[in-house]
């Protein structure tokens, strides 16, 4: 029996967006790093998990912002949970979530997802924060087909 191994990668687009009303004159933006799953063996029995980061980065001003982050579906599936990645036309399960126990899908709030609420104090010099998004793909799917899987997530911060 062959051992097909599938290298991962979930790529978190991060959007520039404009600055709190809560601190008139902060600057902020958002960075964020993608969740790499690596090497990924269909026919073992453990899942495959890692983690991206989310950052809030804002400056320019003293002052506290509130925010929300939420992620959108991905490009090859309709629903958030389980979303999944492409190879081509072979697709892979996966799902991203806001907790370290794998409990809440990161979402929008809809269809049972959570999201990401929270507030920086910001110095006039600068602060951040980052928000870790836990990955996990199930173990034994054994019909994706062998190749690079990947998948494009947009993430959405609202500054209240």
């Amino acid at each position: 029996m062959k051992n097909p191994l599938h290298p991962i990668m979930i790529l978190l687009l991060a959007l520039p967006l404009p600055a709190s009303a809560a601190c008139v004159t902060c600057t902020c933006n958002v960075s964020a790093s993608g969740v790499s799953f690596g090497t990924y063996n269909p026919i073992s029995g453990s899942n495959a998990e890692n983690a991206g980061n989310v950052r809030i980065n804002c400056g320019g001003a003293a002052g506290t912002v509130n925010y929300t982050i939420q992620l959108n579906q991905g490009i090859y599936s309709s629903r958030f949970s389980p979303r999944q990645m492409g190879s081509g036309s072979n697709r892979l399960n996966y799902d991203l979530y806001t907790d370290p126990a794998h409990t809440i899908v990161w979402g929008d709030g809809s269809a049972a997802t959570g999201f990401i609420s929270g507030s920086l104090n910001v110095l006039p010099q600068g602060s951040s924060r980052d928000h870790i998004v836990y990955g996990r793909i199930p173990a034994r799917q054994k019909l994706a087909g062998v190749g690079g899987y990947g998948d494009t997530i947009t993430i959405t911060v609202t500054y209240q």
